[in-house]
């Protein structure tokens, strides 16, 4: 691969007129697309295999027009003190309200709280329930402006009114914040490359290829049902890979120059030797994101496989467009170790670029450090592993959710609604369940439905049960369950199992079948098949990523042990989200107004983003230091070579990786605000304590057993070449043609 590879990177450097004009053409292409595409609305969340799915299609079916997916509104009133809803004055306000509701282009119904007994037992709150044709994201700003616009007018009359639903829903936005995380890799890189040039090269290549990523989502979003989400989501990793990989490219191909190399040998070899580290790790990536299937959560699906393509860019940019930009850069990328004290010396020792004499340099940083470990490894190892347990202790405590109008800024009109509901209903009114009653086998199926409602009053925790919904065909009934707990309580999720179990003596006394769904049942059956598919993604991703590095690294226990330090991090990084987001801890820092349960989707999320990236340093790292060694280093020496090439690139890598994550912390999207923070924390767990800390004293400690792998796997394993062993002999015969043909010309 580096032989192949290495051609790759000096065709793109001598042609890289070529190169760059196919880049900039597919990025013309992705962003006419992109615009001349139809507005995608949010993704059809869809759970196939779970009963609240089932239900829903079954309403779809037994209740056409109804559209289970639309959006809904519920427009809460509260009086003025002292006053009761009843009041000639106020009811008139509301009547007159609920009228003007009506009267929209999209909506399907509305519901009056005096008929429909939405009116709390003080007589102070009541509230109006309005369907929607289209979903949240897809509702025309005109059937939005309507729908405040009304409420507004009944807070003209006195009333307290707020709007609760996914109705207003909104976009998401990330905030200056982003800005901020660019920025701050825009300084790191400065500080690393030396040169506004060599900084400029990565930051640049990062943009073009997000851009070709997220303009290709958004041109196909409409088309493959791709929610807003997940261009965010592909933004966000590819952001952060794609600086990433260019940055270890440049950084090599300095560190070529340095050692007298001409530019396009240069661009070559560290195409062939960065270039292969890059494309395992971005193999790590994608394996992990694409792995995402096995939940089958379509709206999962979709986000891996969009961040997984914008991986995929990234890899391509690197290394191709990267060593066509170090063409056209010229002189102005300087070989690393310009700062360096150069004495006397013949090209033996080391021969400068320009023919200088020795380069003498003071052991830097990731040098100082790699010997410290290596002479104290089991002290470091215990630390670190000891400080990570302690950060994931709050994982213990993980409560998993999806999060609702309860989770929304006080500020909002969604939460203060949530908040009168729950005052005037009881918080279980905030997410009812929706019992469907399947009685088209049944003889009698009014029978049936009326032993349904008689079971489900009896259950702990129930308050209120509406009276049946039937269909046209009489065969099928809804029923509104309403607890005494909120939606996302452990006694909530109770009273689901519980309607659920009586199901089979229901089926057996009526031939009747009886489905729980609604926006709470969803949501718990979401997170029990997330809890499900988490062992099985585990198993598949960490067991084909165990696969590859074997190959890459040659050995059984270096992959073992990057897969242990994965765990490590990703346990501590779900630490850190659960005391933020859902104790509190820093929450004002965050930006977090409000705790609550972690979202569902979040922990089986992280475990495929976080073992891809964490395998990025692994690779990055590790080969280093395998080069080191196959090149005839002791195994401790090989640690100390390793940091002392890759640290400070790795440390920069880690840094701008969390900056671009933190940018996301800003975003009004909950769910793109507690990805940011989590893969920021996880990146700085994995970068500076488990790659920095517990390989090199894992591998100090190992020796030389680090390297074993056995001779019939070793015959069996392809050849892969990420040291670049075949570059020396290939660079050898190169420099002796170059020799001779000096000669002859002298």
């Amino acid at each position: 691969m580096a032989t192949f590879l290495y051609k790759l990177g000096r065709l793109a450097f001598r042609r890289r007129h070529f190169v760059a004009l196919i880049w900039v053409a597919l990025l013309t292409l992705a962003g006419v697309g992109a615009a001349s595409a139809p507005t995608a609305g949010s993704s059809s969340f869809s759970i196939p295999g779970t009963e609240a799915q089932k239900a829903f299609d079954l309403l779809d079916q037994r209740f056409p027009g109804m559209n289970a997916d639309g959006a809904t509104a519920r427009v809460v009133f509260k009086a003025p003190a002292g006053e009761k809803m009843a009041d000639a004055a106020n009811k008139a306000a509301v009547e007159r309200t609920v009228k003007e509701l009506d009267t929209g282009s999209e909506v399907t119904s509305v519901t009056d709280p005096f008929k429909s007994r939405s009116v709390s037992k003080d007589g102070t709150i009541a509230y109006a329930q309005v369907r929607y044709e289209v979903s949240g994201m897809e509702l025309k700003d005109a059937s939005k402006d309507a729908l405040e616009d009304a409420a507004e007018g009944a807070r003209d009359s006195g009333l307290t009114v707020e709007i609760g639903g996914d109705a207003l829903q909104t976009v998401p936005h990330t905030g200056t914040t982003e800005i901020i995380g660019i920025a701050v890799a825009a300084v790191v890189l400065v500080i690393t490359c030396g040169s506004l040039v060599s900084a400029g090269l990565p930051l640049l290549t990062a943009l073009v290829g997000v851009g070709i990523g997220v303009a290709s989502i958004t041109a196909l979003a409409s088309a493959l049902d791709l929610g807003t989400t997940t261009s965010t989501l592909a933004m966000m990793i590819g952001l952060a890979v794609g600086i990433d990989y260019a940055l270890f490219i440049v950084s090599r191909y300095r560190a070529e120059l340095a050692e007298g190399r001409d530019r396009e040998e240069a661009a070559g070899r560290a195409t062939g030797t960065a270039g292969s580290a890059v494309v395992f790790a971005g193999l790590t990536v994608v394996i992990a994101l694409v792995g995402l299937a096995v939940v089958n959560i379509p709206m999962l699906t979709k986000m891996g496989v969009a961040a997984a393509g914008t991986v995929a860019v990234a890899v391509l940019i690197a290394l191709t467009m990267v060593p066509a930009l170090l063409g056209y850069a010229g002189a102005k990328v300087r070989p690393t170790g310009h700062k360096a004290r150069w004495m006397g010396g013949g090209r033996a020792a080391g021969k400068t670029p320009s023919g200088g004499g020795v380069a003498v340099e003071k052991p830097n940083m990731g040098t100082r450090w790699a010997r410290f470990v290596v002479r104290r490894p089991v002290m470091v190892l215990l630390v670190a592993v000891i400080g990570l347990g302690a950060a994931a202790i709050p994982a213990s405590s993980l409560e998993l959710g999806l999060p609702d109008d309860g989770s929304q800024p006080t500020s909002t009109t969604q939460r203060r609604a949530y908040d009168l509901l729950s005052e005037g209903f009881g918080p279980g009114s905030n997410g009812p369940l929706m019992v469907v009653v399947d009685a088209k086998s049944s003889s009698d199926p009014k029978a049936a439905v009326k032993q349904v409602s008689d079971e489900v009053k009896d259950m702990k925790g129930v308050v209120t049960v509406t009276p049946a919904t039937y269909n046209k065909a009489g065969d099928t009934a809804m029923i509104t369950v309403v607890t005494d707990s909120k939606p996302s309580s452990v006694a909530t999720e109770d009273v689901v199992h519980e309607i659920r179990g009586a199901g089979p003596t229901i089926k057996a006394d009526s031939d009747a079948n009886v489905l729980v769904t609604g926006a709470t049942a969803m949501n718990i059956d979401v997170s029990q098949k997330l809890d499900d598919a988490l062992v099985p993604y585990l198993v598949l991703v960490v067991g084909l990523a165990f696969l590859l590095l074997i190959v890459v690294f040659r050995s059984v226990l270096v992959p073992l042990k990057a897969a242990l330090g994965f765990l490590l991090s990703v346990m501590a990084a779900l630490g850190a989200v659960v005391a933020v987001f859902q104790w509190g801890w820093l929450a004002d820092v965050v930006g977090v107004e409000e705790t609550g349960p972690i979202m569902s989707m979040m922990p089986i999320f992280m475990v495929g983003v976080v073992f891809g990236l964490a395998m990025d340093y692994e690779v990055f790292l590790v080969t280093r230091m395998r080069e080191a060694y196959v090149h005839g280093e002791r195994p401790g020496q090989a640690v100390v070579t390793g940091f002392r090439h890759g640290a400070r690139v790795v440390t920069a890598a880690a840094v701008i990786m969390m900056a671009v994550f933190a940018g996301f912390i800003g975003s009004s999207e909950s769910m793109v605000k507690m990805i940011g923070f989590g893969l920021a924390v996880a990146v700085l767990f994995d970068a500076f304590v488990v790659r920095m800390a517990i390989v090199p004293a894992v591998l100090a400690l190992l020796g030389d057993k680090a390297w074993w792998l056995p001779k019939w796997l070793d015959r069996a394993l392809p050849n892969v070449d990420v040291e670049g062993e075949g570059l020396r002999t290939h660079g050898d015969a190169a420099e002796g043609t170059e020799r001779d043909e000096e000669l002859v010309r002298a």
